[in-house]
C-alpha cells in the first residue's frame, strides 16, 4: 500500500501559514530547501486543498494546471470549477474515499502538501501514514493550523521520530503514525 505523507513547513507555534495564508516568513534558503527538493523524487502524486492550490494562482498557475511538474495532482475542493485531466484531478466530494482507493493502487508515495483543514479531515479518517515537519525558527502568533478540525487528540510514539537539524535553525522531524 502506498503511503500518504504530510510533508510541510510549520512555525514553532504550529502554523503552516499566517492568518492571511502567506508563507513569506518561512526560511526559503538553506540546505533544508535542497533536501526538500530532492525528497520530491519519492512522490508521484501530490494532494492539496483549495487554498493551497489557489496559492499558486498568484504565480501564474491557472485552474486545472499542475503546480508541480512531473506529479499527478489531486485537488480537494467544492468551490473550484475546472475540467479534470490526466495531470490534475478535481475531487469535489468524499476525498477520504478517493485517497483510500488511491493508496491501494501501485505507485510511489503520495505527498499531502496542505492545507490544515484537509490534513485534519484525512487524519480523522486515519489516512495519513507519516508527518514530516520542517519546523522553522519563527513564531507567527496566529494563522492556519497544521491540523484543523481534529475529532480527538493524537499521541505519537517518540521512538518513531527521526530528526535532522540544519545550520539555519530549521528542524526536520519525520513521524510515523
Amino acid at each position: 500500500m502506498r503511503k500518504l505523507i504530510y510533508h510541510i513547513a510549520i512555525s514553532l507555534d504550529g502554523f503552516i501559514a499566517d492568518k492571511n495564508g502567506n508563507v513569506g516568513d518561512f526560511l526559503m534558503e538553506g540546505s533544508h530547501v535542497e533536501d526538500f527538493t530532492q525528497s520530491l523524487a519519492q512522490y508521484d502524486t501530490v494532494v492539496m486543498g483549495r487554498s493551497t492550490y489557489a496559492f499558486g494562482f498568484q504565480f501564474g498557475i491557472k485552474p486545472g494546471q499542475p503546480a508541480y511538474a512531473g506529479l499527478k495532482h489531486v485537488i480537494a475542493s467544492q468551490s473550484l470549477d475546472f475540467e479534470s485531466s490526466d495531470e490534475v484531478q478535481l475531487i469535489k466530494t468524499d476525498i477520504a474515499a478517493h485517497l483510500q482507493n488511491l493508496k491501494t493502487q501501485s505507485g510511489k508515495a503520495i505527498w499531502l502538501c496542505g492545507g490544515g483543514k484537509l490534513a485534519g479531515h484525512l487524519l480523522n479518517h486515519r489516512l495519513i501514514d507519516e508527518v514530516w515537519l520542517k519546523i522553522n525558527p519563527i513564531i507567527l502568533g496566529a494563522g492556519i493550523s497544521l491540523f484543523e478540525g481534529l475529532q480527538k487528540p493524537w499521541a505519537l510514539p517518540t521512538q518513531e521520530c527521526q530528526q535532522k537539524s540544519y545550520e539555519n535553525g530549521v528542524l526536520l522531524q519525520k513521524w510515523q503514525l
